[in-house]
């Protein structure tokens, strides 16, 4: 689903790239130079917007998709990497149509502030709906995440002249990027 997302998003005009998990410890059993870690870093600091996708598995997202998530701070120091970046949420299943995976992204991306964009995609029996070549086939749900990939386009367009704009808040004028990382980096309280 995320290869046919990106093969959209590249025909809209986007640059993309796709993180692999492969490899990437849990949040406690690493620490944040492990090169898995630094690789998801990387990206999320260079894209404007992301595309969140997981498997729904035991009425859930997966445990992966949100060690992924949980591997991205919410702020380094003084700068918060996720903050205003556009997100397209996405989920397949493998039995009947469900929305609680795209409904639990969705509440992690406004966690990260990331401007999570309204339309959303769930594909029910989703290995129906690929063929050999593993190409999504024509159908309802595949025009559905094209939708939301154009959706996810246009809040990146729309955004990225406004984002000072947007993310300028009063909380954060009154206090310098280095007393915010004092404040959020205590080693203790």
């Amino acid at each position: 689903m995320t290869e046919e997302a990106a093969r959209i998003l590249e025909r809209l005009g986007a640059e993309t790239r796709t993180y692999s998990p492969s490899g990437l410890p849990l949040p406690d059993d690493a620490d944040d130079t492990h090169h898995k870690v630094q690789e998801l870093r990387d990206l999320v600091s260079w894209c404007e917007g992301m595309v969140w996708c997981s498997p729904e598995r035991h009425g859930a997202m997966t445990g992966i998709m949100k060690t992924q998530i949980d591997w991205i701070p919410l702020s380094l120091g003084g700068v918060r990497p996720t903050q205003g970046k556009t997100l397209a949420v996405m989920q397949v299943c493998g039995g009947s149509q469900s929305f609680n995976a795209v409904n639990q992204l969705r509440i992690l991306g406004r966690w990260m502030r990331l401007l999570t964009i309204p339309n959303q995609s769930s594909t029910p029996k989703a290995f129906l709906e690929f063929d050999n070549n593993d190409r999504m086939k024509p159908s309802p749900f595949y025009d559905r995440m094209v939708d939301v990939m154009e959706e996810l386009m246009k809040f990146t367009l729309l955004t990225r002249e406004n984002k000072d704009y947007l993310l300028d808040r009063y909380s954060e004028r009154k206090e310098t990027a280095e007393q915010l990382s004092r404040r959020v980096n205590q080693k203790a309280i």
